[in-house]
């Protein structure tokens, strides 16, 4: 059996830049044009967007703990998942809670990230590392969500999270972030 090619195919960071609406006009036209006739890259947009329904499900279940982008948190937000979020300044702490009607909570973690090549995640005292995550340089922010059936389940309690630049020389700690939890008492504001 002879397997259908593409000979000019849509890198998956290009794919992923369409399905959410990233591209200027100019750009979003010519890959749109080329995945009505190319079913090898039009299989490939169908499998990225039945991977993000499954995100989507899983998140809403609080069962994902991962770095998102922005504009997926946007996408969620329009379809109407409720996020709460919460900005924390470079070397910041922040209090925070989980209400009931909340589906997902956000962490946008601020930090110098110009000329960053790798970034990880480390969180906690069991030092929890999440290798080689997505950020955004340009807006200098990192966003966390951790599972939020757990948060729900959490005394009152102070976390800790930090971003760790990881290049050819090494480790280097560019951000600290502190999150003083408390669970739900009915009356809470996001900042």
């Amino acid at each position: 059996m002879i397997r259908p090619t593409c000979s000019a195919p849509v890198g998956l960071a290009r794919l992923v830049e369409y399905w959410l609406a990233e591209l200027d006009a100019a750009t979003e036209a010519r890959i749109e044009e080329h995945l009505f006739g190319c079913g090898v890259c039009s299989r490939k947009l169908e499998e990225l967007a039945a991977l993000a329904t499954g995100i989507h499900q899983l998140v809403r279940q609080g069962a994902v703990h991962t770095v998102l982008t922005s504009a997926f948190v946007r996408r969620l937000t329009e379809q109407g998942l409720r996020v709460r979020e919460y900005n924390v300044p470079h070397n910041g702490s922040v209090d925070c809670t989980v209400a009931p009607e909340d589906d997902m909570v956000v962490a946008r973690l601020q930090a110098p990230l110009q000329g960053i090549e790798r970034l990880d995640l480390v969180e906690g005292e069991a030092r929890e590392r999440l290798y080689d995550i997505p950020f955004n340089a340009k807006h200098g922010e990192v966003v966390v969500t951790p599972r939020v059936e757990e948060l729900r389940k959490l005394p009152a309690s102070t976390l800790r999270m930090r971003l760790v630049a990881v290049d050819a020389s090494g480790e280097r700690v560019i951000g600290e972030y502190t999150f003083h939890h408390t669970p739900y008492s009915g009356r809470s504001s996001t900042t």
